[in-house]
């Protein structure tokens, strides 16, 4: 028993990398032929806006709630240990440019993202691996129609979209709900909040953070779509691709995000506190 574990676990540590790099090289084509695909279909007419708003809705109702809902706590959260740390050391009146920067650069493109994984990327997932073991995506091949473009363009735009209109709200809701901490909890300036906030912060930021919320939310849909198309092994093979597509979305993400910061560092380093 032991040697039979012993070489289940060398020859998983031995193919798991190729397994990897196989899987991260399909999304990463399955992205590049679905963005070309979608700016085709645009510029020809050809797009399905009809599958765009039905999707949209769909993960807007989905995801828009429990979006909301964490972006309360949160904001709270960061009021809470930015005007501890600000009390600590008697910069009590930067905590508005702390804990609005910190929402912004970081909190809502990051709460954005692990929603639309969780509750959007799920959803897509489970569905496209729905109709693949049904054989309705090989049947959509013999009639000569493309997945790609009927199944994952679609899903791929929406995911952007709602993405970006997800990450504003959080924005609005994650500062209001710091603001509000901090004046009516914490017994904060209403005016210091708010100029040193002013003071710090600038529309570049905002920027940044939607375009995150932008290619976070095309990582869920590729990564999601690419995870249901490839499911095997019946409904037990759904659940397996629905947990793999999240995990692996939630690692992406994380990576990206980290890459995001360090360029906006490097390209604007006087734009930090």
């Amino acid at each position: 028993m032991p040697n039979a574990m012993g070489r289940m676990a060398t020859n998983y540590l031995r193919q798991h990398p190729v397994v990897a790099v196989s899987t991260f090289g399909r999304q990463m084509g399955m992205g590049v032929r679905a963005g070309r695909s979608l700016t085709s279909d645009i510029v020809h007419r050809t797009f399905r806006f009809s599958e765009f708003i039905r999707q949209c809705a769909f993960m807007a109702t989905t995801s828009v709630i429990p979006t909301l809902l964490v972006a309360i706590p949160f904001g709270v959260i960061v009021s809470v240990q930015v005007g501890a740390i600000a009390g600590q050391v008697g910069a009590t009146s930067f905590a508005g440019a702390a804990n609005g920067l910190g929402i912004i650069r970081q909190g809502a493109p990051l709460v954005t993202a692990l929603l639309m994984a969780g509750a959007v990327g799920s959803a897509v997932c489970a569905d496209l691996g729905s109709r693949t073991i049904r054989d309705e995506i090989d049947a959509m091949k013999v009639m000569a129609i493309s997945p790609l473009q009927r199944l994952v363009v679609p899903r791929l735009a929406a995911a952007m979209v709602v993405s970006v209109l997800l990450c504003g709200s959080v924005c609005f809701v994650g500062f209001i709900t710091g603001y509000m901490f901090n004046v009516f909890v914490q017994s904060g300036t209403p005016g210091s909040y708010l100029g040193t906030f002013a003071a710090f912060a600038t529309i570049g930021d905002l920027v940044l953070a939607l375009i995150k919320s932008v290619v976070f939310g095309a990582i869920v849909a590729i990564v999601a779509c690419d995870k249901g198309l490839t499911t095997r092994g019946g409904p037990g093979g759904v659940a397996n691709s629905v947990n793999a597509a999240v995990v692996s979305s939630v690692i992406l993400l994380f990576a990206v995000n980290v890459l995001f910061t360090q360029l906006y560092t490097i390209a604007f380093p006087a734009r930090l506190i």
